[in-house]
């Protein structure tokens, strides 16, 4: 005789038949053909005439059949109907919103068989949605909250100049708070676009070859206004000229994103470095700053959408640019690390495989 089939997953323990139930069915069918053979000699001895003979023989396989049925019968109704109505009503009530529903498996891990494991799937794909359910209704909550700050200074401003008494420098400054909620707004839009690119995958990586100290230096160039308002030191240590093979558009989002996210978090006097290097594997740039750093339940949401863990600076971000340079880098097979001890400042290093171009 062959081998008993084996499960197909590796969590599934109980064998469809084991050698016990075939020994089991196997016992019961020489019992019911050996109960047969004594009615008939049994009929014989009595010396019946052959209808009854047969008429006997058929009726005891009729009991045989029905109590074959009734017993079949609860089999299925206890192991497969009342376990697959129980999924059913499981995955109405999903389908009615409620992510709270939990199928209890009939068997412990060490003996589940394949409804067992269909459960124990079905829980986690429940749990699952649970958590998109509610990143969802956070996403909405922070996007609605974050739009209707811009949206509000705008209103306010626009509402004042039609004042026709305001001095010609306050209109101006008026005119400027509109332009800067604006600008914040039209930053939101482009970043939840980015972001929602990202994760569905519909951002097509074009790469050619650029210097990439080059876009650094750049980079830095256009927060030279900033630093000098801000009265901040800049340290730039990288390579003379290092020739890459990357989607620079998106390299430089990145970038910007991590420069940005250091002058904002350095106070006036403080200090942020830029460093490079590179090797024949990969190409690393770190991001530096004497800030007021974080704690670690700050470190372990940093890369969230919408995150701001120093509310003081809340005014200037959305709390999406570390979330989109963090999807970036990992997008380009990267990754994306920091450091950070409470008034002492940040690092954030970005390493990316040169094998990935």
């Amino acid at each position: 005789m062959s081998k008993l089939p084996q499960p197909d997953d590796e969590r599934v323990k109980r064998r469809p038949i084991s050698w016990k139930e075939f020994a089991i069915t196997y016992g019961i069918m020489l019992l019911l053909v050996g109960v047969q053979a004594g009615i008939v000699v049994f009929s014989i001895f009595k010396r019946f005439n052959p209808f009854i003979q047969v008429t006997a023989v058929m009726l005891y396989w009729v009991i045989v059949a029905a109590v074959f049925l009734y017993v079949t019968n609860r089999q299925i109704k206890s192991h497969y109907d009342k376990p697959m109505r129980r999924l059913s009503e499981a995955a109405k009530k999903v389908a009615n919103g409620d992510f709270s529903v939990y199928v209890e498996p009939a068997h412990t891990p060490e003996k589940y068989d394949y409804l067992d494991v269909m459960f124990a799937d079905f829980n986690v794909m429940v749990q699952e949605l649970g958590s998109i359910e509610t990143l969802k209704n956070d996403f909405v909550a922070n996007v609605s909250h974050e739009i209707k700050t811009p949206l509000a200074i705008i209103k306010n401003y626009t509402t004042m100049l039609k004042k026709n008494d305001l001095p010609e420098d306050i209109k101006l400054e008026y005119m400027n708070s509109i332009i800067k909620a604006s600008d914040n707004l039209s930053s939101l839009v482009t970043n939840i676009l980015r972001l929602n690119k990202l994760e569905n995958q519909e951002i097509e990586v074009n790469t050619h070859q650029y210097d990439l100290c080059r876009q650094l230096c750049d980079c830095v160039l256009s927060f030279e206004t900033l630093l000098n308002d801000k009265n901040i030191e800049l340290i730039v240590d990288i390579e003379d000229k290092v020739i890459i093979t990357a989607d620079e558009p998106t390299l430089e989002i990145v970038w910007n994103n991590l420069l940005s996210n250091a002058l904002k978090f350095t106070q006036s006097g403080g200090t942020v470095s830029l460093t490079q290097t590179s090797d024949s594997y990969s190409f690393t740039v770190s991001v530096s700053d004497t800030g007021c750093g974080m704690d670690s339940d700050t470190m372990k949401h940093i890369f969230d959408k919408f995150y701001q863990g120093n509310t003081s600076h809340s005014g200037e971000g959305n709390g999406l640019g570390l979330a989109l340079a963090d999807r970036i880098v990992e997008k380009l097979g990267g990754n994306l690390i920091v450091i950070s001890e409470p008034e002492k400042g940040s690092t954030f290093t970005v390493t990316i495989p040169v094998s990935m171009f």
